[in-house]
Formats: structure tokens, sequence, C-alpha cells
């Protein structure tokens, strides 16, 4: 079942086209990677998903339990389904239990301590539950950001570079936590990354992206061992200049 579709869609910024696609399904469930150099239109695309701003022109739209909706019809409750991580996570000032807790709170979630602490042993959290962000590594808050996200179990997981200049013991801990997660309940997983190795290890999907232009799309084995597009194989093969 398709849960995202893109027909036509451009967005442009101070006059000039930064993303231009013709057709883009996203089904439910998918983890789709989307890789390409720095400047493709990636984290433009992740904004647009996350109905933080509508495209220029063309339809973007996403069903949730049959509704249909889009950045202009979208309640807030719909909305609130959809959750994204940045590259640089900004987190209140406040201790790493209550940015945890924050979503709960605010939908006015029931047993959230018991919530908490659960999503804070997973990700290896549970001793700097007390602390203050400011005193934390960027894999911890990085991690703490996943854990604010995820305690919601959003139908909708959107990943700017989640795991950019990480050491591998961050790395690893939140590709499994991602992978965990999307066993246990399904989420439509975006992510955006310039790590080929993690584009394979996440993906169900890899799509690339140049100049704003959706070049191939594919299951990862397909993509990295057989692509069909001589600017993938370049790109992979690290001979695209760009």
């Amino acid at each position: 079942m398709t849960l995202y579709t893109l027909e036509n869609v451009r967005h442009d910024y101070a006059g000039r086209t930064v993303l231009d696609l013709p057709q883009l399904d996203i089904p439910h469930g998918d983890i789709l990677a989307l890789v390409g150099p720095s400047g493709a239109g990636k984290s433009t695309l992740l904004r647009l998903l996350a109905l933080l701003e509508a495209p220029t022109a063309g339809r973007l739209s996403l069903s949730l339990d049959g509704r249909v909706v889009d950045f202009h019809t979208a309640t807030i409750q719909e909305r609130r389904r959809l959750a994204m991580v940045f590259q640089r996570p900004v987190l209140l000032s406040a201790s790493v239990r209550d940015n945890t807790a924050y979503g709960l709170r605010l939908r006015g979630q029931r047993d959230r301590a018991r919530r908490v602490d659960e999503m804070l042993a997973r990700l290896s959290l549970a001793h700097l539950a007390n602390a203050r962000p400011r005193t934390l590594s960027g894999g911890e808050m990085q991690r703490v950001a996943i854990a604010r996200a995820l305690i919601l179990e959003p139908d909708v997981l959107l990943l700017d570079e989640p795991t950019a200049n990480l050491d591998p013991y961050n790395v690893q801990l939140i590709e499994q936590f991602i992978l965990d997660e999307h066993r246990r309940y399904t989420p439509t997983v975006v992510v955006v990354t310039h790590n080929l190795f993690q584009a394979r290890r996440l993906a169900t999907r890899v799509a690339l992206l140049l100049d704003g232009e959706l070049v191939e799309t594919a299951p990862p084995a397909a993509f990295f061992d057989h692509p069909r597009d001589s600017r993938t194989q370049a790109f992979l093969s690290g001979k695209l200049v760009y």
C-alpha cells in the first residue's frame, strides 16, 4: 500500500530549482535510503515529506488510515504521526529523561515513566537520565533525539544523516535500534545518508538523487551490485564529478 505519492513535484529556493521529481511512491513500511552528493536535494525532499514545507509545484500527499492529506490539509494530529530527526539534534535545556518524555507529555500520555525508562535502557542512556544536553557527546545527543522521536511510535520516521560524524559504537547502536523498531511495529522510514554501507545495511530500497532529480530507485542488492543507470554506476565507483 502506498503511503506517499509525489507527482510532478518541484521545489525552488530563491528562484533556483533544487528538486524536480516527476514521480515517486513510498510504500507503507518501506525503509528508503536517499543517497547522493551534497546539494542533490535529499534534505529538501525530507522536509517536504515531513510537511515542513509545501512544494513549489506538483502534488505531494500521504495516506493515513485512508485519508489523503498534504501540507495544507493535514491536521495537527496527523502531523504528529510524522517524526523527524535532524543531523544536528535540537534538545531542550532539560534532562535526558525530560527530553525523551516531551512528546508523551504534550499528548497527555499516561505511564510515561515506565516507557521512558524502557526507551533509555534500550539506547544505553539510563545512566544519563538526569544529565543535561550540554554535558552529552554528539552520539549521546543523537540517541536522545531518536529516543524522543521513536517513543511516540510515529507512522513515519524521517532521519537526516542520523549518524554523521559519530563513532562506530554509536552508529551500530542507532542502526540496530532503528531496525529493531521497524521489526516491532513497521513504521515507514526515510533516511538521508552519505554512508553507502549504512544504506545497504538499513534500507529496503535505495534512491539516488543528483541535481534534484531522481536517477534510480531499487532494492539494495540491485542498486549496489547491478545499477541500471550509468550515473549510478559512476556515483558508486567514485567517478562521478560534481
